[in-house]
């Protein structure tokens, strides 16, 4: 997959949602989590966006168990529908994360890999946010930082990192969540934020503070 330029992801967990979200968007997320069969059902896709696959655990804002998670991930990176994964840098960077089995399915079969951090509680400080995109981005093709602003402060630090990290070549999907961080959806993109996430649907929004797929298609063209 090719991120050189902003892509919209639709998020679901039912890939039967496809043919909606093709006015708007660039692939579907597909929330392996929320789904009851996820391999099942990308076997079964025949689709026209690319999909990206996620598979978020219970301690990262999802409903995954542990159990199999990684596998499940790793043999969605082989499917030939899967354009992208996504696997959580706690995963892949904490003593016990087993995150590097999906990584390394990706490689092998060239799927790409969005390594990806999200903070539900707040946000850290500008240094902390700049570490944790920083090690996203040496580890995936794409770094990938969701947080969560308790001020204007913090979405303009989340603006900067992703300015600076932009800037100097990095590839990198940055998100503000929240009320406070809501706008940031939009407006990343001005900074550098390759990829955005969007239900077709916006009772079926995956974070909080998510945009529909066309309202926030809409504030793009808008915006730039």
């Amino acid at each position: 997959m090719d991120f050189q330029d902003f892509l919209l992801a639709a998020s679901t967990g039912d890939l039967s949602t496809e043919p909606a979200a093709r006015e708007h968007a660039d692939l579907v997320e597909f929330r392996m989590d929320l789904a009851e069969d996820p391999l099942a059902d990308l076997d079964d896709y025949g689709g026209e966006l690319p999909v990206l696959a996620t598979n978020r655990p219970e301690w990262e804002g999802g409903e995954a168990d542990d159990e199999g998670r990684i596998d499940a991930l790793a043999e969605a990176a082989r499917t030939d529908c899967v354009a992208a994964i996504d696997v959580e840098l706690d995963s892949l960077v904490d003593e016990d994360g087993d995150g590097a089995e999906a990584l390394a399915a990706a490689r092998s079969t060239d799927t790409a890999t969005v390594v990806s951090a999200h903070d539900f509680e707040g946000a850290p400080a500008l240094s902390g946010m700049a570490d944790r995109l920083g090690e996203a981005c040496s580890l995936g093709d794409v770094g990938k930082l969701a947080v969560t602003p308790t001020d204007r402060g913090d979405a303009l630090n989340l603006l900067r990192v992703t300015h600076e990290y932009s800037a100097a070549g990095m590839t990198v999907a940055t998100m503000g969540m929240g009320e406070l961080g809501r706008h940031t959806r939009a407006v990343a993109p001005l900074y550098g934020s390759i990829l955005g996430y969007a239900p077709v649907d916006p009772e079926d929004a995956t974070a909080p503070g998510q945009y529909s797929a066309a309202a926030l298609r809409g504030l793009l063209a808008d915006l730039r």
